[in-house]
């Protein structure tokens, strides 16, 4: 069988197949070497993640097969000021933080040879946020606020380098660009195309940077360029 991606997360996790998305970027860059496969839950947070993981998890891998990587993208929910109109999602930090160590422990327990890595949850654009139809801003005041999620993006980081994790710090690094709220952000929360590809190509990068690569994978069956043009079935014989 073809080694596996998976990519665990929330709603920016579950539409990443969309076209355009950082997803199905992953896929078509592995289309030859290991299958990309979607477990997102949107509007969860650590706390429901946890409850489910083990299910969501369940029959990706044959019995004693592991994953190749595995993406943890959660943040954008728990960072949901709890007085405002997604208040019912919101996770204290320290939760969080302690969330997401129990979702690390139990990959490292099922799965210690896949490679497990953290993706901060993105910043916030309010304006964004209050101009989105989806959701209830009688208050006008934004559901989210960037302070909040750069507070979780920080402590996403912080627990990456306790637990020894590699880690994409998309807050920060989306953060650097002028416009960006625009550019990268469709609605103050989730990714534009171009804040796909900025994802799928930082993830690609720490993928390589832990020896992922279609460099170091072997292609899935002989590819086309070695199929011997004299006698191609004894390609398939080797």
């Amino acid at each position: 069988m073809r080694p596996k991606v998976v990519l665990f997360g929330d709603s920016i996790t579950e539409e990443c197949f969309v076209e355009g998305g950082w997803g199905s970027a992953l896929a078509n860059h592995f289309s030859r070497t290991a299958d990309v496969v979607l477990r997102g839950y949107s509007g969860y947070n650590t706390r429901w993640a946890l409850k489910i993981v083990e299910r969501a998890m369940d029959g990706i891998c044959a019995v004693g097969d592991q994953p190749l990587a595995l993406t943890v993208f959660f943040g954008a929910n728990d960072a949901s000021l709890p007085d405002r109109s997604s208040g019912f999602q919101h996770v204290p930090l320290l939760e969080y933080q302690g969330n997401l160590r129990s979702i690390i422990s139990y990959f490292r327990d099922c799965w210690p040879a896949t490679k497990i890595v953290l993706i901060t949850p993105p910043p916030i654009d309010e304006d964004g946020r209050l101009r989105n139809p989806f959701e209830d801003n009688a208050s006008d005041l934004p559901e989210r606020t960037n302070d909040s999620a750069c507070a979780y993006a920080k402590a996403c980081l912080a627990v990456a380098a306790e637990c020894n994790v590699p880690v994409i710090d998309i807050c920060s690094k989306m953060q650097e660009y002028p416009d960006w709220q625009k550019s990268f952000l469709r609605d103050g929360l989730h990714l534009t195309a171009v804040g796909s590809r900025m994802l799928f190509e930082e993830l690609v990068k720490k993928l390589r940077d832990l020896a992922l690569s279609l460099e170091t994978l072997p292609a899935d069956q002989p590819l086309y360029s070695d199929i011997d043009r004299k006698d191609a079935l004894k390609t398939f014989e080797k």
